[in-house]
């Protein structure tokens, strides 16, 4: 074997090492963000979740409203991605136990049962007014009141809680908004910066979260602020009002 030759010989041999050791690099690391993004969402490969969503009030049958509908594709992607499988169901045709199955709860306490029960149970300094007049859907959190302007102005709670620390319970994700779009955009929310969350809340960190959408008559559900972090307001009871 000339000189030559074995030159050619050990450089592809090098380059092909190399290109094995970062094919395993990139997959390791692939691999790892994957088990730390089912471990946020509770969802290992092949388990089960459920979405939960209320009745569109137009139709006669059984049917999702069209803004939770586009919700709810958003969320399929991310649990796609898991590697997982996913229920719809009806707001008032879910009796399963808190923490069984990652749940995804989208609606607002009005039109969605689980949703009122998830804040009567989870998120108790989280008041949504449900009386008619101009206050109507009004978020009360902290002492603090945030109105709908509808089209200009809508506020979404967006929310990750646990009942415990086991580490077999899973999460319940709550998106509750003053109009449907903003549930839309709260899912929107999520799947674009569930990584960033993650670095910040942890894989298993609750969290409660106020978003502001912005002119969606204009923008739909893509413009999205953070309001504030609401955490420890929403998950605390309100003091008795003779207080």
């Amino acid at each position: 074997m000339t000189d030559n030759l074995r030159d050619i010989v050990l450089g592809v041999l090098a380059a092909g090492a190399v290109a094995a050791l970062g094919w395993f690099a990139r997959t390791w690391l692939w691999r790892r963000e994957l088990r730390r993004t089912q471990r946020f969402f509770g969802l290992p490969s092949h388990s089960e979740c459920v979405m939960v969503v209320d009745r569109d009030p137009a139709a006669g049958e059984w049917a999702v409203g069209r803004n939770d509908a586009f919700a709810l594709l958003e969320l399929s992607a991310l649990i796609k991605e898991c590697g997982a499988r996913a229920d719809v169901v009806p707001h008032d045709a879910t009796q399963q136990g808190f923490g069984e199955r990652t749940e995804f709860c989208v609606g607002g306490p009005t039109s969605n049962r689980r949703m009122a029960a998830h804040l009567q149970s989870l998120l108790p300094g989280a008041v949504v007014d449900a009386e008619r007049g101009p206050d109507q859907a009004a978020f009360t959190i902290g002492g603090e009141r945030h109105l709908v302007e509808r089209g200009v102005r809508e506020h979404v709670l967006l929310a990750r809680l646990t009942a415990g620390q086991d580490a077999d319970i899973r999460p319940v994700f709550l998106f509750c908004g003053q109009r449907s779009i903003t549930h839309q955009a709260a899912a929107r929310y999520l799947a674009r910066n569930h990584r960033r969350l993650m670095r910040k809340y942890g894989t298993r960190g609750d969290f409660c979260l106020l978003l502001r959408v912005v002119n969606s008559q204009a923008y739909g559900p893509d413009v999205v602020e953070l309001v504030a972090d609401v955490t420890r307001a929403a998950t605390s009871a309100p003091p008795p009002a003779s207080a």
